[in-house]
């Protein structure tokens, strides 16, 4: 127990600096820690994280950030999807999952690096490829045929690979939204964090209903860890350079990746 509570902090805090994109990290504590095949730590890793960022998303909400008509429309989208993607993680075997999930862990630290050490940034509203923009007047999203359909991948997408590896989605909501839409960054971390809290539930129902094992106390700690980590987190990240915060999540993803790509190449 002390042992996911530590995992749960970790993971929490990790959360609460980053926004929207710690979540990553519960499957791999939850493997390298207390041993479990991947499979196994999806659906409590899940629990945790959806927990996680529900909490986020109340308080977004309170604040008026999360654009919901956008959120509940990619989580329609990806919950049916996370069933495939959870099909596929039992279908592929231990040593191909880690790697899969490795491969992810440095693409998202390489897009972070990127980030960090490009100075001058263009914002969302310059990108040639933003599909959904605000109403001036209204403040509101406008939609479209072109606008639904780039929502709807993006939650498939997201749904797939919660389903899959058990990551919230942060990596792929907020990245996508910045180039695809002219939302605020405030905005678009608020609205991720919904969808991952509802892709994120929609995920672990299905998981449970497959029959996979879900420790109950265990994981009530992890995920009670995990909601206190965030908080903290979130508090220390307002006395933190997000730069530097950025460069040192990406130094962490790349360490935890090649971990676990030593674990796969030993055979899982």
């Amino acid at each position: 127990m002390l042992t996911s509570l530590i995992l749960g902090a970790i993971v929490g805090a990790v959360l609460g600096l980053t926004g929207a994109g710690g979540g990553i990290l519960a499957v791999p504590a939850l493997v390298a820690g207390m041993g479990w095949p991947m499979q196994q730590a999806t659906p409590v890793a899940l629990v945790a994280v959806a927990g996680s960022a529900a909490v986020g998303a109340l308080d977004a909400f309170r604040k008026r950030l999360v654009r919901y008509r956008a959120a509940l429309f990619m989580a329609a989208s990806g919950v049916p999807v996370t069933s495939l993607g959870e099909r596929l993680a039992h279908a592929l075997p231990q040593r191909a999952l880690l790697a899969l999930f490795a491969t992810v862990m440095l693409v998202v630290a390489a897009r972070l690096l990127s980030q960090a050490l490009r100075r001058g940034r263009a914002d969302s509203t310059d990108s040639r490829f933003c599909v959904g923009r605000l109403n001036p007047d209204t403040g509101r999203l406008i939609w479209s045929w072109t606008t639904g359909a780039v929502l709807a991948a993006i939650g498939a997408l997201t749904g797939l690979m919660t389903g899959l590896l058990g990551v919230g989605g942060g990596f792929i909501i907020v990245p996508l939204l910045r180039k695809l839409t002219d939302v605020s960054m405030h905005g678009i971390v608020a609205t991720s964090l919904m969808v991952i809290a509802l892709v994120g539930g929609g995920g672990v129902i299905v998981t449970v209903l497959r029959g996979a094992p879900l420790p109950l106390d265990l994981t009530l700690w992890f995920s009670l860890a995990t909601a206190a980590g965030m908080v903290t987190g979130r508090l220390i990240s307002h006395r933190l350079s997000a730069r530097h915060v950025q460069v040192g999540f990406a130094g962490v993803l790349i360490c935890v990746a090649l971990g676990m790509m030593a674990k796969a190449a030993l055979g899982g």
